[in-house]
């Protein structure tokens, strides 16, 4: 198993081109504690949590199914975190289980049992901060469409909060914006 230590060191060293890849299929064949990547999302220096939190979305990616029942702790950690950088691979790991419970019985049962407002509110926070770059805005937006279904009164806030960030938005936000808008009134 690889403990924290040696993730750490890892994280901090890596160099190949695949790294990542390369890791993940490290941890997948060798073993890890999901508490340890996720504490290193934490880290101080920006790099390695980075890189942690990099790693962790190419992970939970690769076996969403194996990582739907650590949903809360995701949430929970990604309250927790500083760093700016880390922001679009949470909102990444939430967009993946969200879209993955379409269909996957499994992802979509455990989100059903899960109080999902948490997920819920850290995605609308990120959506309202000046300061949250655009690929996060993009991926929390995704996060909210895909659970209107969960929660009645996402859909109208979501239409207003695009709405309001495509008045001076970036040609990303527009174009995500006018997806889900149009995704919304098929509701």
């Amino acid at each position: 198993m690889i403990d924290k230590e040696t993730l750490t060191a890892r994280l901090a060293a890596r160099s190949a081109k695949n790294w990542v890849n390369a890791l993940c299929a490290e941890l997948e064949e060798q073993g890890f504690i999901l508490t340890d990547l996720l504490e290193l999302t934490l880290h101080k220096e920006d790099v390695i949590a980075f890189h942690a939190v990099w790693l962790l979305d190419t992970v939970v990616e690769n076996d969403l199914g194996n990582y739907v029942a650590h949903i809360e702790q995701f949430t929970d950690y990604s309250q927790r975190i500083t760093n700016h950088s880390c922001q679009r691979h949470y909102a990444r790991i939430f967009m993946h289980f969200t879209k993955a419970a379409r269909k996957s019985i499994p992802v979509r049962n455990k989100l059903a049992q899960t109080d999902l407002e948490p997920m819920v509110e850290r995605c609308f926070d990120w959506l309202i901060d000046p300061k949250v770059k655009v690929a996060v805005k993009a991926s929390a937006s995704e996060v909210l469409f895909n659970l209107c279904g969960h929660y009645d009164w996402i859909a109208e806030e979501l239409e207003n909060q695009l709405r309001f960030l495509m008045q001076n938005g970036s040609p990303a936000i527009n174009a995500t914006g006018r997806r889900l808008l149009s995704g919304l009134q098929k509701r």
